[in-house]
């Protein structure tokens, strides 16, 4: 990892909420495994990115511009490859901290608890620590918890930008704008990025018990039930 690549600039322009719901949401959709439907949304994605500020925005139409000029079995191939065969590129954000180890568990369980005291709950399609989810939950369920959820994992979050970055990735723009939503690291989690960069996601352990057992359920923690996460959706999308 190169020092230029880690130090992020000081100076950011601050998103109103209507611009942080369009930046989650688009990069929500940008970062999911690529789909014909993922493609239909990419002109929205263009569209919409366009009231963002710069260092947001222009990431994500960088990648639109890449998803055009490429074919779907050849972006979901690319997919697979940078992020289901490198540690350091991927998208659950606990396993930057915990890797497959048992205190993951009890890390996943607070995106769990964190969704249904919102109201919100996840299907069993995909861990709550998925970034997909994260940024889906903070467009659209609540955006203050969601943002500290990623700010909770800010060094994995920026280990993967600085990862996808050094891969050459085109994903690596659409992370870059999630993180231009966030305020500028400080000297500790720059520390704290530089030391994840260094020795990786810890270990695997064996004998692990699976994250998503009947005890690591504590049950809706408002009243009624809970509301499932909705698919991302832009201001005027029909």
């Amino acid at each position: 990892m190169s020092r230029r690549t880690l130090i992020r600039p000081g100076r950011r322009a601050t998103l109103s909420a209507e611009q942080l719901t369009i930046a989650w949401q688009s990069a929500s959709l940008l970062l999911d495994y690529p789909t014909e439907e993922m493609l239909g949304h990419v002109a929205l994605v263009r569209s919409a990115s366009r009231a963002l500020p710069e260092h947001v925005g222009d990431p994500l139409r960088r990648f639109t511009d890449h998803v055009e000029r490429n074919l779907l079995p050849d972006l979901q191939a690319d997919y697979v490859e940078t992020f289901d065969t490198r540690r350091r590129c991927n998208l659950f954000l606990t396993y930057f901290a915990h890797g497959d180890t048992r205190k993951r568990g009890m890390a996943l369980l607070r995106f769990k608890q964190a969704y249904l005291a919102a109201g919100f709950a996840v299907t069993d399609e995909e861990l709550p620590d998925h970034l997909c989810v994260v940024l889906e939950f903070a467009a659209t369920g609540d955006q203050a918890t969601g943002r500290q959820l990623m700010l909770d994992h800010r060094a994995g979050l920026e280990l993967l930008r600085m990862s996808l970055r050094d891969l050459g990735s085109p994903w690596a723009g659409v992370v870059e704008a999630v993180t231009g939503t966030l305020p500028p690291l400080r000297g500790d989690e720059v520390d704290a990025v530089r030391r994840l960069a260094a020795e990786g996601p810890p270990e695997e352990e064996v004998g692990l018990t699976p994250y998503a057992t009947p005890g690591f359920d504590p049950g809706p923690a408002v009243p009624g039930s809970p509301i499932p996460l909705p698919m991302p959706s832009f201001p005027g999308a029909r």
